[in-house]
């Protein structure tokens, strides 16, 4: 049987990770070098976690997605306990993150999989229920407020915008009725001003990004600062290594604003340039998931694809001050061991449903023979 895979994600997976690598070190050399003691130590860690995804990446992508999904119970019961793990003063956690060690873990990022796969399952299993608000909808709403409950007490709630997001797509690509997904929406809209209004950081946020001058010395800071990098790299940028902003004017300029960093050295066409790669990351996706050879393959394709689109997508608008500040990483770029291994992983499950639609169908424009003969 000759197995493909898709030669085109491949390569553009790869163009990410490179290039996500030597903008992180531009970005964090000056934050490295004042709290490291070497410009390279977050390349260095951020190094050792791109080989650990290309290792997930691999397994994954040989690992049938469908045997992957068996196992979603067991990966979001264990997600969530990770997560809720974060949240015990025991020493060996901190906000979102696990300390093991040297590496500090964020395990909502392994949660944004295994919720992935757990609704791929059970949505393609419900089947007809699905269409049933009581049977269908009410048992993902029920576990979505569990992730809620950890998420708020993080807090990270840019992070349950994304799990809330993917739900709702997921539910209406699985054929739930539109009218369901409108109520949710609408009646989850006061509980989500409630949690704004519930935290002074959140509401200081919707407030400086309303009006980001009055708050130019607090929580407008870095929306300003932001805006000042993407405005002076112009259309070419001031050069790669170049960045003013990085030099401690624009806090995590190596995580939620690396794009800022990318904006100001590479100008608007190094930014239309890894836009574009993610869109083009996103359409093959989501090209896997029309060719899938099942509904399972095809809700995991879209799930994956649209979580990467949505995260990017609201991190870029963080950057260009068209939306309050959320603390959400850019996939790829940004500095965080987990996030980019667990994207890697996603890339590894869309290879692999693509190689199994391939087995199933002959053949995927662009594909790739494992010889890497083209199709």
């Amino acid at each position: 049987m000759n197995e493909r895979v898709d030669g085109r994600l491949l390569v553009i997976t790869a163009l990410l990770v490179a290039g996500g690598l030597l903008i992180l070190y531009s970005a964090s050399a000056p934050f490295s070098l004042r709290h490291f003691g070497s410009s390279s130590h977050m390349l260095l860690r951020q190094f050792i976690a791109a080989v650990a995804g290309a290792i997930a990446l691999t397994v994954f992508a040989l690992l049938d997605y469908r045997r992957l999904a068996t196992l979603s119970d067991l990966l979001l019961v264990g997600g969530l306990a990770l997560s809720a793990a974060t949240l015990l003063p025991f020493g060996f956690a901190d906000g979102r993150w696990l300390l093991i060690g040297p590496f500090p873990i964020q395990p909502t990022e392994f949660l944004k999989l295994a919720w992935i796969l757990y609704l791929a399952r059970t949505i393609a299993r419900k089947k007809e229920d699905i269409r049933s608000f009581g049977r269908g909808v009410l048992p993902f709403l029920f576990l979505l407020s569990l992730l809620a409950m950890v998420l708020l007490n993080q807090p990270d709630l840019g992070m349950l915008l994304i799990f809330g997001a993917v739900t709702m797509t997921m539910l209406y690509l699985g054929g739930c009725r539109v009218a369901h997904l409108a109520a949710v929406c609408g009646g989850s809209l006061p509980l989500v001003a409630f949690a704004i209004r519930l935290a002074p950081y959140r509401f200081a946020r919707i407030l400086s990004f309303l009006n980001p001058e009055a708050y130019s010395t607090s929580s407008g800071y870095q929306t300003l600062q932001s805006l000042i990098a993407v405005g002076s790299g112009g259309v070419f940028g001031r050069g790669l290594g170049a960045s003013r902003a990085k030099l401690f004017y624009l806090p995590q300029a190596h995580n939620d604003f690396i794009l800022s960093v990318v904006a100001e050295e590479l100008g608007l066409l190094g930014m239309l340039l890894i836009l574009a790669l993610v869109g083009l990351l996103v359409w093959r996706a989501f090209a896997i998931a029309e060719r899938a050879g099942d509904e399972l393959g095809r809700l995991v394709a879209y799930g994956i694809g649209f979580a990467l689109a949505f995260q990017a997508l609201l991190n870029a608008g963080v950057v260009l001050g068209l939306l309050p500040v959320t603390g959400l990483t850019f996939p790829f770029l940004s500095n965080g061991g987990s996030s980019l291994l667990v994207s890697m992983a996603m890339i590894g499950v869309l290879l692999n449903v693509s190689r199994h639609c391939a087995m199933d169908r002959g053949r995927i424009p662009g594909g790739l023979s494992v010889r890497g003969r083209r199709s």
